[in-house]
């Protein structure tokens, strides 16, 4: 194996493939990356066996063949290299990488016995505008569960709703028992069915930072393609692709939990109203991050209050658009922040029905805007 790039390419690509890869006591094959030269491009690939990531860097091949070596090791290397092009050379058990001045060798294990990385055969594909994938991952991905108690809500629900002309819906939804998030936008691609899959959170997340080093480049991709089968997902952006197992189980009707009626509406300023609730959340108790809130229609106020038997309280008085009854319930306000900060709206507005039950936030309407959170009060 012999190639040669820039360095800028090949630490973009180990930047990409390198997060996957970590030790692993029983397999230490797995904490390196995969450099695979053939057909005029360099394949770097690393695996957890649970996620696999793939990225193809441009460069000028004189000699095809495979190799592993240490991805942590490889990465910091490169990360010190000067901006001039680099060449690889494989000799024996040995990589040697020549940069400028810079020289080094690093040893590594055959690609024999790098894990093999089945292809996914999907048998529908879709196509997905990144600006609006890239918005929607931001606004659901935080309310995934975390605990593998549950394991299908620590995935995110994909739902295609396609029509016949190709044209059609992605649905991303993702709960954790405590708040839900759900984000609807237009897609291309499909059969006219309806499919639903239940994804990783950890393989949309890094599809997501995938997207954020890559997105601002002049020639990155303006879709995101996604393939998947009955337990795998292929998601393609640029020379990047990701692939994964699916989560195996049925995923909540959560829907159910959404209120349909409301007792209290408010519409209230986003900034102003992350101000208020940092402010609150400063004497919110210790463990509970509960901040109190009341509704006053007449008034034309809502109130946030933290209070804490050891550090004392503060009360916090915002001037807003209310309609129906006075009303209050108590929120984690960590949820509030994550809601508030995941709209980009001047406005929102929060519907309530009272304090045991969900209360919906939605940003002020915008051309295609089909967002909503919702959090569960905290009972007292």
């Amino acid at each position: 194996m012999k190639f040669s790039c820039t360095r800028e390419n090949l630490y973009q690509g180990l930047a990409i493939t390198s997060r996957v890869s970590g030790k692993n006591v029983n397999l230490p094959i797995l904490s390196n990356v995969l450099l695979k030269a053939d057909k005029g491009s360099l394949k770097l690939v690393s695996t957890n066996l649970e996620l696999t990531v793939t990225c193809n860097v441009r460069g000028r091949i004189e000699q095809s063949g495979e190799y592993t070596v240490p991805s942590k090791l490889f990465f910091d290397f490169v990360n010190l290299l000067p901006n001039e092009k680099v060449d690889i050379d494989l000799l024996d058990d040995t990589l040697s990488i020549a940069c400028g001045n810079a020289k080094t060798k690093i040893k590594g294990i055959i690609a024999s016995e790098f894990p093999v990385v089945p292809p996914v055969e999907g048998d529908v594909s879709y196509s997905v505008p990144v600006t609006e994938f890239q918005d929607a991952l931001s606004q659901v991905l935080f309310s995934a569960a975390t605990s593998e108690s549950q394991p299908v809500l620590t995935g995110v629900l994909m739902s295609f709703h396609d029509e016949v002309s190709g044209a059609g819906t992605l649905t991303l939804a993702a709960l954790n028992g405590y708040r839900l998030s759900e984000k609807i936008f237009k897609i291309s691609g499909g059969s006219g069915e309806q499919r639903k899959v239940i994804v990783p959170q950890r393989t949309l997340a890094e599809l997501a930072r995938v997207i954020g080093v890559l997105k601002d480049d002049v020639e990155a991709s303006t879709t995101v393609e996604i393939q998947f089968s009955r337990n795998q997902i292929v998601l393609k952006y640029g020379a990047v692709e990701i692939s994964g197992r699916t989560v195996e189980g049925d995923y909540p009707d959560y829907r159910s939990i959404i209120p349909e009626n409301k007792v209290t509406e408010v519409t209230v300023n986003r900034s102003e109203f992350i101000q208020a609730i940092k402010t609150a959340s400063l004497f919110a108790r210790t463990g509970l991050f509960d901040v109190g809130i009341v509704l006053d229609p007449e008034q034309g106020t809502l109130e946030l209050k933290g209070a804490d038997s050891t550090r004392g309280e503060n009360t916090v008085v915002m001037n807003a658009t209310l309609s129906g009854n006075k009303n209050s319930l108590t929120l984690n306000f960590r949820y509030l922040l994550d809601g508030m900060n995941a709209m980009k709206s001047e406005n929102v507005t929060m519907r309530v029905v009272d304090s045991m039950t969900a209360c919906v936030f939605v940003p002020e309407a915008g051309p295609g805007e089909r967002y909503q959170y919702i959090v569960m009060p905290i009972r007292q």
